[in-house]
C-alpha cells in the first residue's frame, strides 16, 4: 500500500523539471527509454517507485529498482541508463539532496551507542539497499506537504531531517556518516574531486593533489579507488569529455576549439577517447545532441 501511494504522489507532482515546491526535493518520470547517458549525480538520495535504473562508475555497475534506494555521497561522473519502463509503465523516482551540514548537525546530537559501529576504511561514493518501511514512511510523509501548503514550511524540513536519520543509522549509513565528518577519508577526497573538477583542464601531479588532499600519496590513492572507483587521471578524463559534450551541444563547429578548451593539445586523442566514451566522433555527436533535450536533475533518479 505504501508504494502505491509512493508511486502516486510522484506520477501526480511530476514537473518536466523535476522540481517541486520543497526545497531539494526532485521528482523524476520517464516513460521511454534512452542510449546510456553520461551525467555527474551531484550529493542525493534516489529512492524508485517504479521502473528500475542502471548505473555505471568507473569498474562498478548499479541497479536499482522500485523499492531500494541509492545514495551519492560524492559528486561523481557516472553512466546512467533507466531499465524496464515505458509509455504505461513510466519510471518515478524520489530524489532528495543530501547536505554535509544537515549530516554533520544529526551526528553531533546523537547520544553515545545511537551510531552504528563504523566499519574499517573508507566506504563507496555510491551505495544501493532495499528500503526499509520506516524510511518509505518518511519519503511519502514528506511528499503528502506537497499537497498541504499550510503545513509544508514547517514540517518538511523535520521530515528531512527524519529522512535523514534513517539513512545515517540504516544499512548505508556509512557512506552517509563519511558526508558529515569533517576529517573523514572521503571528506579528504571530495576536496580532491572539487578541486579536479575545478581545474580539470590542466595538467597535475597526483602527488600535489594528494598533498593539498592532507594524505600521503599511497593512502590517497586507495581511498580515491575507493570512493570513485578510478584512479585521479581517470576521473579527470571523465570530467573532461563530460564538460566537452556539454560544449560541442552549443558549438557543433568547433571540434579542435572544444578539445583544446577542455585540456586536450591533440585533437586526435581528443576525438580517440571522446568516441571510445561516448559511442561516436564529436561532430556527429554533436549534430545529435543539438535536437536531444538535456535531463534537468540528477544522473540517479
Amino acid at each position: 500500500m505504501l508504494l502505491d501511494e509512493f508511486r502516486s504522489l510522484l506520477d501526480r507532482h511530476a514537473r518536466p523539471d523535476w522540481t517541486t515546491a520543497i526545497d531539494g526535493v526532485l521528482i523524476s518520470k520517464i516513460d521511454r527509454p534512452d542510449p546510456p547517458a553520461p551525467s555527474m549525480t551531484g550529493t542525493v538520495l534516489a529512492v524508485i517507485a517504479q521502473g528500475a535504473k542502471r548505473l555505471a562508475l568507473g569498474d562498478r555497475v548499479y541497479e536499482y529498482g522500485a523499492g531500494q534506494y541509492l545514495v551519492a555521497s560524492v559528486d561523481l561522473p557516472v553512466t546512467g541508463q533507466f531499465t524496464r519502463i515505458g509509455p504505461e509503465c513510466p519510471a518515478l523516482g524520489f530524489g532528495l539532496a543530501l547536505e554535509p551540514s544537515a549530516v554533520a548537525e544529526l551526528l553531533l546530537q546523537a547520544g553515545p551507542g545511537d551510531l552504528p559501529r563504523a566499519g574499517g576504511g573508507v566506504p563507496s561514493g555510491i551505495a544501493v539497499s532495499d528500503a526499509p518501511a520506516a524510511l518509505l514512511d518518511a519519503v511519502v510523509r514528506l511528499l503528502r506537504l506537497l499537497d498541504e501548503p499550510r503545513d509544508r514550511a514547517v514540517l518538511a524540513p523535520l521530515v528531512k531531517r527524519e529522512i535523514l536519520w534513517r539513512l545515517i543509522t540504516g544499512e548505508q549509513g556509512a557512506t552517509v556518516r563519511e558526508l558529515g565528518l569533517a576529517d573523514s577519508g572521503l571528506s579528504h577526497v571530495s576536496r580532491a574531486v572539487r578541486w579536479i573538477r575545478e581545474h580539470y583542464a590542466q595538467s597535475f601531479r597526483v602527488e600535489d593533489v594528494a598533498r593539498m588532499s592532507g594524505m600521503s600519496v599511497s593512502a590517497f590513492y586507495r581511498n580515491f579507488q575507493a570512493v570513485t572507483a578510478m584512479s585521479p587521471i581517470q576521473f579527470q578524463k571523465q570530467i573532461r569529455l563530460q564538460e566537452a559534450r556539454l560544449l560541442l551541444a552549443t558549438r557543433p563547429g568547433d571540434v579542435t576549439g572544444v578539445g583544446r578548451r577542455v585540456g586536450y593539445d591533440n585533437a586526435s586523442q581528443f576525438s580517440r577517447e571522446y568516441r571510445r566514451q561516448f559511442g561516436m566522433p564529436p561532430s556527429r555527436d554533436a549534430a545529435q545532441l543539438r535536437g536531444t533535450p538535456q535531463a534537468p536533475a540528477s544522473a540517479l533518479l
